[in-house]
């Protein structure tokens, strides 16, 4: 004998169910941070982070990734060396991104949050809504906004800005300069250019949420913030991708005796190797090799003082290594040919030499001063001793000259 459910019994079976997937809509989803280790491109050395939304309904997670940019879009290198670079927020499934970072040996980390539901309702939406085309850009800065800070922000927000009073008021003493060459170090030639061409705004202290500009920093705060009621933010760790690449030192490297040694070391070959006595063959090497010094100086002080007065980046304005890596070392090129000979050089040239001598001791007076706060002594170690052994030797020579005439 067939039975059927009476009309009763459909109607509540249609409730449940009704009930059911409203409950399911309604869940809060879950919130995490995802942190990717600094890989081997120079671009990527600073590491990554995004957000993670799982909204709990049965589709993948999607990760708000922050960093998204391309080196192929028209006029990209011409906004970058403007400090006028956009990026954009970009929603990529999680296991798509998590495909990428295990072809690069890049380890992944997940830090699952503890938001109210309304917390990560709001961020959600907040974050869909960012990532529409119409909405996903931003003007981006290395320092105070970039992919690292954006999650920072957007998390405080979501919040109520409970997180940055935890964070704003410590300091362990950091700078952007230290984040930045601890990370740069492995590629050299990274290391020394934002070395060189970072100003003093680069050298102020960072608070725990300043220092938030690097994920893995970022990342290390969130362990120790709390929710408002005092409990831990984070609720769990997970490692997703195991890690094959080695973590970027915990410091930067203190080279300072390298700069100084190897500034002394040139300053004494050109004493010597550029004296009128000299064999044609030493003079010839030790000018060539002033030569690319003082090509290089130029060309590098141009730039420093085209990013202080025509450009946005702020990081790079007043730099005093404009005083060493000085553009008016282009002028000295057209010594070369009396170097080489042993020939003493014009007067013009030799007062050029002595201007550059002493603003590179202008660079050493400002070490003094309280209100200078630039870190740049390794420099300093450099070119100090070359600017100044340089100017000695062509006065040196000109000198020689006259007595010989005499």
């Amino acid at each position: 004998m067939n039975s059927r459910p009476s009309l009763a019994g459909r109607v509540l079976c249609a409730l449940g169910l009704w009930l059911l997937l409203a409950c399911t809509a309604l869940a809060a989803p879950r919130v995490g941070v995802v942190t990717m280790q600094a890989g081997a491109e120079y671009w990527s050395r600073f590491g990554h982070n995004a957000i993670l939304i799982d909204r709990q309904d049965g589709s993948d997670p999607t990760l708000y990734n922050y960093g998204y940019f391309d080196f192929d879009e028209p006029g990209f290198l011409l906004r970058f060396l403007h400090g006028q670079m956009e990026y954009r927020l970009l929603a990529i499934p999680l296991r798509e991104d998590l495909a990428y970072y295990t072809d690069e040996g890049r380890g992944v980390r997940l830090q699952w949050l503890a938001l109210t539901n309304a917390q990560a309702h709001q961020l959600a939406e907040f974050l869909a809504w960012n990532a529409r085309p119409e909405n996903s850009r931003y003007r981006y800065d290395y320092f105070t906004r970039n992919c690292s800070t954006m999650v920072r922000d957007a998390l405080d927000a979501a919040m109520d800005g409970h997180l940055k009073p935890q964070l704003f008021g410590r300091s362990r003493g950091l700078s952007y300069r230290s984040e930045a060459l601890r990370l740069g170090e492995p590629e050299l030639w990274l290391y020394l250019g934002m070395s060189a061409g970072l100003g003093p705004f680069a050298d102020t202290a960072l608070s725990r949420w300043t220092e938030g500009f690097v994920p893995g920093r970022l990342a290390e705060a969130l362990r120790e913030a709390t929710t408002a009621d005092g409990s831990p933010l984070v609720i769990d760790e997970q490692e997703l991708v195991p890690a094959r690449l080695a973590d970027p030192p915990y410091a930067p490297p203190y080279w300072r005796w390298r700069f100084i040694g190897a500034g002394l070391a040139l300053a004494a070959l050109f004493a010597y190797g550029l004296g009128r006595q000299r064999p044609a063959a030493l003079r010839i090497a030790s000018g060539s090799l002033l030569g690319l010094l003082w090509l290089g100086a130029g060309l590098g002080g141009l730039l420093l003082v085209w990013l202080w007065g025509f450009s946005e980046h702020v990081a790079a304005w007043q730099n005093e290594n404009a005083l060493l890596f000085n553009p008016l070392c282009l002028g000295l090129l057209v010594a070369l040919p009396a170097l080489w000979r042993g020939r003493p050089t014009s007067r013009w040239l030799n007062r050029l030499a002595l201007i550059i001598a002493l603003c590179a001791g202008l660079a050493m007076f400002l070490k003094f001063l309280p209100f200078r706060i630039q870190s740049n002594g390794d420099w300093i170690g450099f070119w100090l001793p070359i600017h100044a052994v340089v100017t000695w030797r062509m006065a040196r020579n000109q000198k020689a000259n006259s007595v010989e005439v005499l």
